[in-house]
């Protein structure tokens, strides 16, 4: 059956809704966008005249793909050459869905997008449906088809699951911009011992290189080591701008909700790097390289009046 104007901009209504649900569930922008594609072929393939409530269908449609997408995800990850991380989705896409509580901006900071890795399917959707989306238990159960006190008793051990111990600082855009400013002034012209200042003791910085960008396969760990190697990573050396094919500017901004350095090469984004900032300093660095990875960030960032590097030649 055709697919009739209204049901087309029914549909396209529902989209950025789907792609943000599918994003927290998948941490990959690109597969959240295939997953949304998908529920639009299978809603232009459905008899919609059965369907009593479209958005709880195009739901329950999108959260089950997802899933089933999850359990596959898992085995190709086991394989996956280094530190897998989520893809970056940078301030002002849509795809972040909505920001109005703390819970909602934690559901899609870089730092519980891998947190969640550690939750089974199930319990991801209905911690994402939940947390993020604020659907009622009743409703959750009827997408995943659970009862509503087995949603219930997912949701918590889900949380508990997630439970790691540190709290993570609320800050506005300008603070967030400010404290990549610090960093990068550290990080290019300061001393490791002015890095180590900035740093939580237990701090760590990891990168996701995915085979095609060289990247260390475990974590840094520790104030101290994880300054040496972000005072080494923005020192000029000729190795590392024959890697990307030049030197890159880097410019502060906010990805997923947290302080960010984007470095661009060429108009085209080759790293963002999250800070996660704690009560005590920077907690984590978790710097995505994989250009597999960056393709949206970078067709976004030629939309976007980013200004002035504040880094001109990063090496």
């Amino acid at each position: 059956m055709p697919v009739t104007a209204n049901e087309l901009d029914r549909f396209e209504a529902s989209r950025p809704r789907l792609e943000a649900i599918a994003y927290r569930l998948l941490g990959s922008a690109s597969e959240a966008e295939d997953a949304a594609q998908e529920v639009f072929l299978r809603w232009q393939a459905a008899d919609r005249d059965l369907i009593e409530v479209p958005e709880a269908w195009l739901t329950k449609v999108l959260t089950n793909l997802c899933l089933n997408q999850l359990t596959s995800a898992r085995a190709r990850r086991e394989t996956y050459v280094g530190e897998w991380l989520p893809e970056p989705v940078l301030a002002g896409d849509p795809m972040l869905g909505p920001a109005d509580t703390a819970e909602q901006r934690e559901s899609v900071s870089f730092a519980m997008l891998t947190l969640m890795e550690r939750l089974s399917p199930v319990e991801r959707g209905v911690y994402v449906l939940r947390e993020a989306f604020a659907y009622p238990h009743r409703e959750i159960a009827e997408i995943l088809d659970l009862t509503e006190s087995a949603s219930q008793q997912i949701f918590h051990r889900a949380k508990k699951h997630l439970a790691d111990g540190k709290a993570r600082t609320e800050i506005d855009e300008a603070a967030a911009k400010r404290i990549v400013e610090e960093f990068l002034a550290a990080a290019t012209g300061g001393s490791v011992a002015s890095l180590v200042e900035m740093l939580t003791h237990d701090s760590i910085a990891v990168g996701d290189g995915g085979g095609k960008v060289p990247a260390r396969a475990r974590a840094f760990e520790g104030a101290t080591a994880v300054a040496k190697f972000l005072w080494g990573l923005f020192r000029p050396a000729e190795a590392k701008r024959a890697i990307v094919g030049g030197s890159p500017e880097v410019y502060a901004w906010i990805a997923n909700g947290e302080p960010a350095a984007v470095a661009v090469l060429d108009g085209r984004v080759i790293g963002v790097m999250c800070l996660e900032v704690g009560e005590d300093g920077i907690a984590a660095f978790r710097n995505q390289v994989n250009p597999d990875k960056l393709e949206r960030a970078t067709a976004l960032w030629a939309t976007l009046d980013h200004g002035k590097p504040l880094v001109e030649q990063a090496f």
